[in-house]
């Protein structure tokens, strides 16, 4: 386009792209292994970043700014393009490991920070890969019936739409964003999308009470359960969905939604102690609060400088997850999933309390020990199939 001044044809880079992005193979005794190139940006640009932004103090403040900038543009845009990526989850794997050898290398042979304390810290760090191993398993995909398999895109069957059997799907609540909409009285109704979630059709049944809903996924063509909801990126229906995690690159739903917690919960204990052990250790003789924006002795070697540009570099990687396990906390508190409460905003139909931060739609809202009883209890028991799911 440089050398002949014309445009190229529409998608012409992004057949580049992937044209390179699949010749990126690694020669191995089976064959060439395919290198997932959204790997490969964490594994080199974090540690040169670090040891740049170490070099001096305004270096350090543009490159620890633009950082979390760079990282919200790449999920907006991976986001829209409804794409799966393995960069969030490389770029928190690869910042744990690189954040804990330059502990070791950098911190502890000071002399300050002792065996017992290296060992809590090593412990935290493997209760959280552990639990976030769990959380990477099952979130409680719905099965997908094998005999919809090879149909899952020609939409409803006719049986489900026009029959008069018990098997007829129900209305909808309002507030699903895969819900069922639009009821006619030939029992179909044309589908919309909203939120880049499929809509499907309904019929309520004669032959059932009123108060009782199904919802009719059109992509994985089965009646879901309550408070089930389709993940556009995984392609699945879930129990219980949440949200889809970017840094597990997962859903989070019923069966992973506790491992999801506690991976959180043992993030921010093992953080915030490594930054204060570290704080402790290079700048002496001050709180950790105070030492993080007031440190004098920071830049007066490289080592000071690389460990105290780590330090900031995993406070605002804490800060940002802390505001993520709050929301999840309040969520909890008050029995709502984080699909719940987008939807609820999108229909005006929640009430917004403590400032925003939670949405309470009231429908599964128990009380404060009622609900943190029912997520304790989540994937406790297998769960029930109804006489629609069995037929």
């Amino acid at each position: 386009r440089w050398l002949t001044c014309r445009s190229l044809p529409p998608g012409a880079l992004e057949r580049i792209a992937d044209s390179v992005a699949d010749r990126l193979r690694v020669p191995w005794f089976a064959g060439a292994v395919k290198i997932q190139v959204s790997l490969v940006p964490p594994l080199v640009l974090l540690p040169v970043l670090l040891h740049v932004a170490a070099l001096h103090f305004l270096l350090g403040f543009v490159i620890l700014t633009s950082l979390p900038v760079v990282v919200l543009w790449y999920y907006y845009l991976t986001h829209r393009r409804k794409e799966r990526t393995l960069f969030f989850l490389s770029l928190g794997l690869f910042s744990l490991g690189y954040m804990y050898y330059v502990f070791l290398q950098e911190v502890v042979p000071r002399g300050h920070v002792g065996h017992s304390q290296v060992v809590a810290l090593t412990c935290g760090l493997i209760l959280m890969l552990a639990a976030l191993s769990r959380a990477k398993k099952d979130p409680g995909y719905l099965p997908i019936p094998a005999s919809n398999e090879k149909s899952s895109h020609q939409g409803l069957p006719s049986s489900g739409v026009r029959g008069g059997s018990s098997e007829g799907l129900h209305g909808v609540r309002g507030g699903s964003s895969e819900g069922l909409h639009g009821v006619t009285a030939s029992g179909a109704a044309s589908g919309r999308a909203a939120n880049g979630e499929a809509k499907g059709y309904s019929r309520m049944s004669a032959e059932e009470p009123e108060g009782v809903k199904k919802d009719w996924c059109t992509k994985c063509q089965l009646v879901r359960p309550a408070r089930a909801g389709h993940c556009r990126l995984c392609g699945r229906c879930v129990r219980r969905l949440d949200h889809h995690c970017v840094w597990i690159n997962s859903c989070v739903g019923e069966q992973n939604h506790q491992a999801f917690i506690l991976a959180l919960s043992f993030f921010m204990l093992t953080s915030v102690y490594g930054i204060t052990l570290t704080l402790h250790t290079i700048c002496r003789g001050r709180t950790p609060f105070v030492a993080l924006f007031y440190c004098p002795g920071a830049y007066s070697d490289y080592s000071s400088a690389l460990s105290f540009t780590c330090v900031w570099y995993c406070a605002i990687v804490t800060a940002g997850m802390g505001y993520i396990l709050l929301i999840q906390l309040l969520n909890i508190s008050y029995n709502v999933t984080e699909r719940e409460a987008r939807l609820a905003l999108r229909d005006n139909t929640g009430r917004r309390l403590l400032g925003g931060l939670v949405i309470d739609t009231g429908q599964y809202n128990r009380g404060f020990l009622c609900n943190w009883g029912h997520f304790l209890s989540l994937g406790s028991s297998p769960p029930q199939r109804s006489a629609e799911d069995i037929v």
